[in-house]
């Protein structure tokens, strides 16, 4: 049972619009969003950065892949079950989104995010210049490095919701792993 309100009937009216727009978009209404919308600045914020996030030049399926290993060691079992179904929808194998939940990739480039985007979570982004030189080197530039980042804030903000308020997962289980 979640420790907050998740009954659309019963949340703010300023939400009602977004939940709406968020029941077209995933043709059901999340718990998450329903927990979210309680606050309509903390849902708008949370929405318009997805949306942001999803236009970007990451793409879907790196943006999935950082999502999930950064749920993963934040063991947030709602973000790590609903991103492992949405980068599957994005066209990564249930094999590379199992990989990357524990921070790995074949792919030189993508474990080079993952890598970065673990190494924020992990160090409280005191980051080194050596690290962020490691993620150039792999091929991203300025902006890419920075929405790494931002890929990094908003999952971070969305797991401590879930875990938290301990959220009802309404997609299928994963598993945790071990780090």
């Amino acid at each position: 049972m979640s420790y907050v309100n998740i009954n659309n009937a019963t949340v703010a009216p300023a939400s009602q619009e977004m939940l709406k727009q968020i029941h077209v978009a995933f043709g059901a209404t999340p718990n998450m969003f329903r927990a979210v919308s309680n606050s309509p600045a903390a849902l708008k914020s949370m929405w318009g950065s997805f949306g942001a996030l999803g236009s970007g030049t990451l793409g879907a399926k790196l943006g999935e892949q950082i999502a999930v290993a950064v749920a993963n060691r934040n063991r947030c079992e709602y973000c790590l079950a609903a991103h492992t179904v949405l980068g599957q929808s994005a066209g990564v194998s249930g094999s590379d989104m199992s990989a990357a939940q524990i921070g790995k990739s074949t792919d030189p480039k993508t474990q080079a995010a993952l890598t970065f985007a673990l190494k924020i979570v992990e160090q409280r982004a005191a980051i080194s210049q050596a690290d962020v030189e490691a993620v150039r080197a792999a091929g991203f530039n300025d902006g890419e490095i920075v929405e790494i980042m931002a890929h990094v804030a908003l999952n971070l903000f969305t797991n401590y919701v879930n875990v938290a308020f301990n959220v009802p997962v309404d997609f299928p289980k994963v598993a945790l792993k071990a780090a």
